[in-house]
């Protein structure tokens, strides 16, 4: 077995052999060159990401800048929207439902080190695949560690260390990342804390959810 097919294998690997550092920095030259597109020839970026992603659904935006390590371990789904400065560690897959809102300065880790020092210094590391479920909104500065499943219909608080899953429906916050509370009906109602939806606004909506 080759140092690629033990990183994607969830063993310990060598991340400068078996062409793995050559993919990385293919990788790092596209994304560069997606992060420079200047402002008018931005309507390339979703085809770029096709390009770029393993997989990806219809309607894919990333605000640049953009990082990854190899971009083709990375799965999204439709109407995936992520702002700026997401980092995504792809050296494990990492697997994304549709309806993603991930706020600024977002990251992703599946990569990791040993933990004892002889072992770390060995050289040898590993990658350890994050999934996210549909209708997912990724708050702000949020970091998610390597292992993390989080479930469909999650709000996950701005700042949080997600160290842990998470199940479907609820909003969890805080470091290392804990639930607060589940979502429920109630809050189809509210737009911002106590702050409900107008009628025209929820017109809007209806129609939306109708059309679809």
């Amino acid at each position: 077995m080759n140092q690629k097919e033990r990183m994607l294998n969830g063993l310990p690997y060598k991340a400068w052999l078996d062409g793995l550092e050559e993919e990385r920095e293919a990788c790092k030259q596209f994304v560069y060159e997606l992060n420079l597109l200047p402002p008018k020839e931005r309507g390339q970026i979703p085809e770029l990401l096709k390009k770029l992603l393993g997989k990806t659904g219809e309607n894919v935006w990333i605000e640049p800048p953009f990082h990854c390590d190899y971009g083709w371990n990375i799965e999204v789904g439709n109407n995936f929207f992520a702002n700026y400065n997401l980092t995504i560690l792809d050296v494990g897959k990492v697997t994304i439902g549709k309806n993603a809102q991930i706020a600024p300065n977002v990251a992703i880790y599946t990569a990791g080190h040993p933990i004892h020092p002889e072992s770390r210094n060995s050289g040898y590391e590993y990658g350890i695949p994050v999934t996210i479920g549909d209708n997912v909104w990724i708050g702000g500065n949020v970091v998610i560690l390597p292992g993390v499943t989080i479930g469909n219909n999650v709000v996950i608080g701005a700042g949080s260390i997600v160290a842990k899953d998470i199940p479907d429906n609820v909003i969890a916050a805080g470091n290392p990342c804990r639930i607060i509370r589940e979502i429920t009906e109630e809050d189809r109602s509210y737009y911002f804390k106590k702050r409900k939806f107008d009628t025209e606004s929820l017109t809007d909506m209806e129609e939306t959810e109708h059309e679809n």
